[in-house]
């Protein structure tokens, strides 16, 4: 059998097949997707406490007392997650405070891969304090405290119920921080 005769089959059986293949529909891999999540309506309304605080609060937003202490959960009923929020007379300096909420954000270091921290301060209301996001797949995304900086102390921490997968729970993250944000600017002292 001579090297022709070989070549001529091969090359005919090569060109059948590229030229088979041609087409005018391209495939592109489908990105992945999550589930649709529906966020609630935005709707506000006033929070007063027993304790000597108040605040405008989203109507999804369902407040917990905690025994008879000053601290509430606060709970993102369909959003599945909790505001732990501690109220606190202060009794020491205000340093001792915010190092505990800073001691707090340090817990979760390790896994997160940024952390933002916004100042806010309101000379008005005298209503001061910090908000930090932490990205990445941590346990607490948001942690906040404010404070008048001489009697009162409020520190807040958010937990979801669902295994910490920052890409996946993204949208409710930004859904939530806006209302987080609400709190703070509205906190007010009533004494």
């Amino acid at each position: 059998m001579s090297k022709n005769s070989f070549i001529i089959p091969c090359s005919f059986v090569l060109f059948i097949f590229l030229f088979s293949c041609k087409g005018n529909q391209t495939f592109i891999p489908k990105p992945p997707t999550y589930l649709k999540i529906e966020f609630p309506e935005r709707s506000y309304a006033f929070y007063q406490d027993e304790c000597d605080f108040s605040f405008e609060t989203p109507s999804y937003f369902n407040i917990e007392k905690i025994a008879t202490s000053c601290n509430r959960d606060i709970h993102f009923t369909s959003l599945n997650g909790t505001l732990h929020l501690s109220y606190i007379k202060m009794d020491t300096s205000l340093a001792a405070y915010v190092n505990y909420a800073l001691n707090k954000i340090d817990d979760h270091k390790v896994k997160a891969t940024a952390i933002y921290d916004s100042v806010f301060l309101n000379n008005e209301t005298k209503v001061y304090g910090t908000f930090f996001e932490l990205q990445g797949n941590v346990a607490s995304p948001f942690h906040f405290y404010l404070t008048d900086s001489t009697d009162y102390f409020m520190n807040g921490v958010v937990y979801f119920n669902a295994r910490p997968n920052y890409d996946s729970i993204k949208p409710v993250l930004n859904f939530v921080k806006e209302d987080l944000y609400k709190i703070m600017t509205t906190t007010k002292w009533s004494k």
